[in-house]
């Protein structure tokens, strides 16, 4: 299985293209979970602007959103945005960096920027676990961030850990049979006794799953659905996970893309299994051409050498 990557490559790849080779340009693009993105020059080819809209944005600002955008971007947020969008950076690509380790460094933050957005929630939720460590407290606030359709992410910190609830909807028979088995495999994954497991695995985050019931954290929560084509996983962070900052910065940004690294996994595996069935398909096809009788026809002629046809 591979990770899906946390930038988005349209803005990654753009950006340095256009550094290189200043043109004018407008172009509307769309990422996971449905968030778009409009890049343009209004103004002239040298000073491109970068817009988002994402649906959550309402709860993400409480969360402290405008806080990490303007920490990670300082000057090039615009205000106002752009109309339709939430969020606007304007980048003057004559003022970025001349050393191209710097310049890269800048490019990979800008095409992060719903990476760090859609951390927010959880960077609060770190910061908050260490408060009620101090102070002996018991759970914080319960953060609910609705990213999706009918899908949403729940975060909330406790005096020893930071629980993380993803509810998905599977739309088919298949993607919900696919999708346990997956989701069984995590949960499975740090029993002891389990073959051929690195010795890393043990300290990866615990994982449940729960189909239609949703866990404790969140059952007392209006308007949650009980249906067979939801599921609940619950993923527990303990401070080993996001203490020093690298780990925190990683946690983030694999644990925001799980729930399209799963239903993207599923897809592949359908996919699969599809030209897989088609591939057998063709053999037995040909199994059956070979089974196929020939007829020898012979020519029948009189006794005068003319040839018999029969009508």
């Amino acid at each position: 299985m591979i990770l899906l990557e946390s930038h988005n490559v349209v803005i990654h790849t753009t950006l340095s293209e256009k550094a290189a080779k200043p043109s004018s340009l407008d172009v509307v693009f769309v990422d996971f979970d449905g968030v778009r993105f409009h890049m343009s020059t209004p103004e002239k080819k040298t000073v491109l602007q970068l817009s988002m809209n994402i649906r959550c944005w309402d709860e993400l600002a409480a969360y402290g959103a405008p806080d990490i955008l303007q920490r990670e971007y300082g000057s090039m947020i615009k205000v106002p945005p752009e109309p339709e969008y939430n969020i606007t950076l304007q980048i003057d690509l004559e003022q970025l960096p001349a050393d191209e380790e710097s310049r890269e460094a800048l490019i990979k933050s800008i095409s992060l920027i719903k990476r760090n957005v859609l951390g927010a929630p959880f960077e609060s939720a770190f910061r908050e676990q260490k408060q009620l460590e101090a102070s002996s407290g018991s759970f914080g606030q319960l953060m609910q961030i609705h990213y999706r359709d009918e899908e949403a992410i729940y975060v909330q910190a406790a005096s020893d850990r930071v629980t993380v609830i993803f509810s998905t909807v599977f739309r088919e028979e298949t993607d919900r049979i696919f999708g346990k088995l997956f989701l069984q495999e995590f949960v499975d994954a740090r029993r002891p006794g389990i073959q051929n497991a690195p010795p890393s695995i043990q300290n990866a985050p615990q994982v449940l799953y729960s189909n239609r019931d949703p866990p404790l954290e969140i059952r007392d929560l209006p308007g949650l659905r009980h249906s067979e084509d939801i599921g609940y996983v619950t993923f527990v962070l303990f401070p080993r996970h996001f203490a020093k900052r690298d780990s925190s910065f990683n946690t983030i940004s694999h644990i925001q893309l799980f729930r399209d690294y799963l239903h993207y996994h599923i897809k592949c595996c359908k996919a699969y299994m599809h030209s897989r069935m088609r591939h057998r398909v063709s053999e037995f096809q040909k199994v059956l051409n070979r089974a196929k009788t020939e007829v020898a026809t012979t020519e029948r002629k009189t006794v005068t050498g003319r040839t018999m046809i029969s009508r």
